[in-house]
């Protein structure tokens, strides 16, 4: 094929190279968009359920799934000698913590762990800050979400203190020895503790699918651009 001294003759080798990666970057594309659409489709469903009314947190064993961005309502007691200080936890700009306290559902031995709020690290990180708390029954409402909270751990991690960098459940019931419900509770409402409860609604993460999805056809598209940049040459004119 040639067009105004430039001719394109590309190898059926590189035809049959091209065409093949580039269906198999429209697919890994479209794949990501349908990914997308799932995590968009998961969480519109949970944003229903954190609109439904209030449900109690029962005194047996319970799914996540059944409970997970649900508000609820549990009565109990905390273990406040088995408060976890969550590290490395912004507001605002400024280090802190998140309080976690297990606490004990009433007539059982079952646990839940609440996370309680934030509250800054202060000057001296050798202290931690101190923040009361109610040893008597209470209730506690607020929000399911998953127990598994972790960040980067370039270690393995030392369960033996009151800070950790990352929270792992089964970690927790080892080091307890709590019997615990596969949730945690981010709780809301306000009491006078100090802690700080302005909770951010967790996000699909279809953005992240989008923009994979959004990579795999600009690599489509590249490949067509070096496919054409390789194969186009002069034509060569026999001199007269």
């Amino acid at each position: 094929m040639a067009f105004k001294g430039f001719q394109f003759k590309p190898k059926l080798w590189a035809w049959i190279v091209t065409a093949g990666m580039v269906v198999i970057f429209l697919e890994l594309g479209k794949w990501q968009l349908s990914r997308a659409d799932e995590r968009n489709e998961r969480h519109q469903q949970l944003e229903q359920l954190s609109n439904e009314p209030v449900v109690n947190i029962p005194d047996s064993r319970i799914t996540m799934e059944d409970f997970l961005y649900r508000q609820v309502e549990v009565r109990g007691r905390y273990r406040p000698e088995f408060t976890i200080y969550l590290d490395n936890k912004t507001y605002k700009g400024q280090a802190g913590y998140h309080v976690l306290t297990p606490l004990q559902i009433a007539n059982s031995e079952w646990h839940v762990m609440i996370n309680r709020g934030w509250i800054a690290t202060g000057y001296d990180r050798s202290e931690l800050p101190e923040v009361p708390v109610d040893t008597g029954e209470t209730i506690i409402t607020g929000t399911v979400v998953s127990p598994e909270l972790r960040m980067l751990e370039l270690a393995e991690p030392d369960t033996s203190g009151t800070v950790w960098i990352n929270f792992d459940l089964e970690r927790f019931q080892q080091a307890s020895n709590l019997v615990m419900q596969p949730i945690m509770i981010q709780q809301t409402g306000h009491i006078k503790d100090g802690l700080i409860r302005d909770w951010k609604k967790a996000d699909s993460g279809a953005s992240k699918n989008i923009g994979y999805a959004i990579q795999w056809f600009s690599l489509a598209i590249t490949t067509i651009i070096i496919f054409l940049v390789l194969n186009v040459r002069r034509s060569n004119k026999k001199s007269q």
